[in-house]
């Protein structure tokens, strides 16, 4: 039988990124003792006045066909909150989506097909690549150095870029390195991005987790407005991964010709789960400051007891929910450290070559867990380490 030639696209970048999490689900599931430092699922409930309304507005008969753009209570919402930071925003800079994920998804339906080229920072999140190449379109790998904490320079961009290029995929705060982008270097990145008549998505489902540098966004400047299409969701902010609430924020233009992709994948999303997510954006909810004090602390938690294990450096982040960890120290690949460590110690942690080249030498480690879960990782990881670092390592 034949298939069409998204599958072949798209064969080896959907779940196999993920073999290392399923593996452990697998051995947990036996009843192991597995710690899972995996995925990025905020380990508190979403608040209850949230479930509360999404019942209540269930009950009202909140269940019925939807449109394509997304009920008038969340369209209102998203504007009220996206004009605090730009003050043209109307309706019709607004689209909603199940979730982040699907907004993204048809955001680069929109934009790209065969023959373009997307630029994306190395690492990146996993799904990006399945994401860019669903359209036909190639990945180009912006490369995010360590020396730079991981944050894009306009330079490396600049370098990067050929003629096929349409898009620049940005994602600040980073998933998976925590970095957050300033004001000045999304202003130098957007310049490259002008002069070579890019547009920037941005994927911002993170903006408020950021411990402690300013949040800035391509979005609130001015210059580069026309061109800049937002994605994010409550699924990290109010800890509501499963409600599938997310949205694309850009211009007026874009968003009428997107609407017809958007009708023609799903026709519209629950109104109860807008309802909620009305209530979610325009209420004081603090979940979002418990999660960001939370994995603050646990990410210095994570550093400071991993900083003085032979062979490993960990990066700590400025944003999110997990910290990254150079393990090339130990003489093992990130791939090969990650199984070792799931089959020796029962530690389950992402390979950073699951998010691209960039990280190959890295761990990512999830911040969802307790403080006693972080302890013993922390003594199974640095127990591996031990045994696996060259004896100059040793003696550090």
């Amino acid at each position: 039988m034949r298939y069409a030639s998204i599958t072949d696209r798209l064969a080896s970048l959907g779940s196999e990124k993920w073999a290392i999490h399923a593996e452990a689900r697998r051995m947990k599931a036996e009843g192991q003792d597995i710690i899972e430092l995996t995925i990025g699922e905020p380990d508190v409930p979403p608040d209850p006045a949230l479930l509360a309304e999404a019942v209540r507005t269930m009950h009202a008969g909140r269940y019925r066909y939807s449109n394509g753009r997304g009920e008038p209570s969340v369209v209102e919402a998203l504007v009220r909150k996206y004009r605090k930071r730009r003050d043209d925003v109307t309706a019709a800079n607004v689209l909603c989506f199940p979730g982040t994920q699907t907004a993204l998804f048809a955001v680069m339906l929109g934009l790209v097909e065969a023959g373009d080229a997307v630029l994306v920072g190395d690492p990146l999140y996993a799904t990006y690549e399945g994401v860019i190449r669903a359209t036909g379109a190639e990945r180009i790998a912006v490369p995010l150095r360590p020396e730079n904490s991981f944050h894009m320079k306009a330079a490396d961009l600049e370098a990067a870029i050929t003629p096929a290029c349409r898009v620049l995929l940005l994602n600040t705060p980073h998933n998976p390195t925590g970095a957050v982008l300033s004001a000045a270097e999304i202003a130098e990145i957007g310049a490259v991005c002008r002069r070579h008549d890019l547009w920037i998505v941005c994927d911002e489902v993170y903006e408020q987790l950021v411990f402690g540098a300013a949040f800035a966004s391509p979005f609130d400047n001015p210059d580069l407005a026309e061109r800049t299409v937002v994605v994010s969701s409550i699924s990290k902010s109010h800890a509501a991964p499963g409600f599938r609430s997310g949205w694309a924020i850009g211009p007026a233009d874009f968003c009428t010709r997107l609407l017809s992709v958007s009708e023609t994948m799903l026709f519209g999303g629950q109104p109860f789960i807008a309802d909620m997510t009305a209530y979610a954006l325009d209420n004081p909810i603090s979940t979002a400051a418990t999660m960001r004090e939370s994995y603050k602390g646990r990410a210095a938690r994570f550093a400071d007891a991993l900083a003085r294990a032979p062979g490993l450096a960990p990066l700590p982040p400025e944003a999110g929910m997990f910290i990254v960890v150079d393990v090339s120290g130990t003489g093992m690949s990130g791939e090969d450290f990650a199984w070792t460590l799931l089959r020796e110690e029962r530690v389950a942690v992402m390979p950073g070559s699951s998010f691209g080249e960039e990280a190959e030498g890295f761990i990512r480690l999830s911040l969802t867990v307790p403080d006693a879960h972080i302890d013993e990782a922390c003594r199974r990881i640095a127990a591996l380490a031990a045994r696996s670092a060259p004896p100059k390592e040793r003696r550090a």
